[in-house]
């Protein structure tokens, strides 16, 4: 019949006719070509695929055909194709037989369901005809590769220890004991916890600690729990899979834990993790592995945790705010820092190297203290410690140009700061008699009540910048609040 008035062929006999001439075309001018069914067997190969059989291991096709793809050609992704449904367009492949250019295309029945996929060798041996685009790719993967490792060193460089045993300035009684507690628990990949007051340095200590320890050549990985969200904490320290939830990053975020693997992860304010949190974490304590949020993979971890806390853990426990057998697994070397008031004999050497340090951020000239000022700072109460040291004399630094600080430079900084020595205990409490006549916690609590009032007072209201100022956590401050009420905030 004449073409012109052949009838005109339905939308499904198109597609027929296109598919037949398609797989004729890819048959003989491909390299070579197979077919592979649901079952990831081969059911069928070209002329042109025989000749890679002897390079396979096999004389005959029909020793080939009829095995299962993965078992008789090494490294293919036919399977991966028919099981996904997903193409792979272009990729090199290779095994024993070569290098090849290949492509992977998933068949389907007219329902759409995969019934198998189509394998293409589009070249053979494409080092030789696309050598200056194969020497490219290998130099990106190498780049690539520099680049990973040149990040992963990167990362380890920037976590690690910024003080040393040394860095914890003192040679009174309690500094010396303490820097040997540290020496002998860096020994150790035991837990460790560090008790004691807000400012007194639990944190230089961490950091000293995984120095002097055999993971130091791995990452110190901080994590301050007080200042993470509640609902962001476990993210922070297990990771996230992968699309785990709306708005998850498309590759996934490692956690604080994995990041830690092999060196020491750092728990600032242990005291203020949730008590829902608290099980997992001591699960990761006694297991060493996890299982980032919304995954269900198990990684395996390598990490040894010292935990600080300005709160009494113990006193938490008994209240039932803190789980005791997390208590007791943080509690294995416990290191209590001793406040500044307990080491005055330290205050000198701590003056001299803050004034340092202060000049050296600020630009200006390092202040001097005279012996009576430094007598006046012995006789302190620092209920912020060394912290607090540091502010009042970069107060009083930045508030003169005189190079030697007197007396009078701490006037309106401190309580003693009138330049007067300090009347002996009968004189106190001749002058106030009912302020000694008081029990202990109830000055204490009195003390505790002006600071935050007059923090609140300052920052109008604001709890967050309240608590800053006061150098206590946010949590701290809220429990405070509950303690003495929170008329304090109004």
């Amino acid at each position: 019949m004449n073409s012109a008035f052949a009838l005109p062929l339905d939308d499904d006999g198109v597609l027929q006719l296109a598919a037949q001439s398609m797989f004729e075309v890819f048959a003989r001018n491909a390299e070579g070509m197979l077919v592979v069914d649901r079952n990831h067997r081969i059911v069928w190969i070209s002329e042109g695929y025989k000749r890679f059989l002897p390079a396979l291991g096999f004389e005959d096709e029909r020793d080939f055909v009829g095995h299962r793809v993965e078992e008789v050609i090494p490294n293919t992704l036919l399977a991966q194709v028919i099981d996904s449904g997903r193409p792979i367009l272009v990729d090199l492949l290779t095994n024993k037989a070569g290098t090849f250019l290949v492509s992977r295309l998933p068949l389907r029945d007219a329902a759409g369901a995969v019934i198998g996929a189509l394998g293409l060798v589009l070249l053979d041996h494409p080092e030789t005809t696309m050598q200056p685009l194969i020497a490219k790719f290998g130099r990106l993967q190498q780049e690539l590769a520099d680049a990973r490792r040149q990040l992963a060193a990167e990362q380890v460089k920037n976590r690690r220890p910024k003080y040393q045993i040394a860095s914890f300035i003192g040679s009174s009684p309690g500094a010396l004991e303490l820097k040997r507690l540290a020496r002998r628990v860096a020994q150790t990949d035991a837990s460790v916890l560090l008790l004691g007051e807000t400012g007194t340095g639990k944190e230089l200590l961490a950091h000293a600690i995984h120095a002097a320890s055999q993971r130091a050549p791995k990452a110190l990985v901080s994590i301050n729990i007080a200042a993470v969200p509640e609902t962001l904490l476990e993210a922070e320290f297990f990771g996230v899979a992968p699309g785990a939830y709306t708005g998850a990053e498309r590759k996934g975020r490692e956690g604080k834990f994995k990041l830690a693997d092999g060196g020491t992860l750092f728990l600032d304010e242990i005291g203020d993790m949730p008590l829902a949190l608290q099980s997992k974490l001591l699960r990761v304590l006694q297991e060493q592995e996890l299982e980032p949020l919304g995954s269900n993979q198990v990684i395996k971890v390598d990490v040894r945790v010292i935990a600080a806390t300005s709160r009494d853990l113990a006193a938490m426990v008994a209240a039932g705010s803190f789980r005791a057998d997390l208590y007791y697994r943080l509690n294995v070397l416990p290191i209590k820092v001793p406040p500044l008031r307990e080491r005055s004999d330290d205050i000198e050497a701590l003056a001299d190297a803050l004034s340092e340090d202060i000049a050296r951020r600020s630009g200006m000239p390092a202040r001097q203290l005279t012996p009576e000022a430094l007598d006046l700072l012995a006789r302190q109460r620092w209920p912020g410690n060394i912290r607090e040291l540091r502010n009042v004399l970069e107060q009083a630094s930045m508030m003169s140009d005189d190079l030697q600080l007197t007396p009078d430079h701490f006037r309106g900084l401190l309580p003693l700061a009138a330049g007067r020595p300090r009347p002996p205990a009968a004189e106190e409490a001749a002058a106030a008699p009912e302020a000694l006549l008081r029990p202990l916690p109830e000055q204490i609590a009195a003390l505790e009540r002006r600071a935050i009032a007059a923090a609140l007072a300052q920052t109008r209201g604001n709890k967050l910048a309240a608590a800053r100022l006061l150098q206590i956590s946010r949590a701290a401050l809220y429990d405070k609040l509950a303690q003495y009420g929170e008329d304090l905030a109004a």
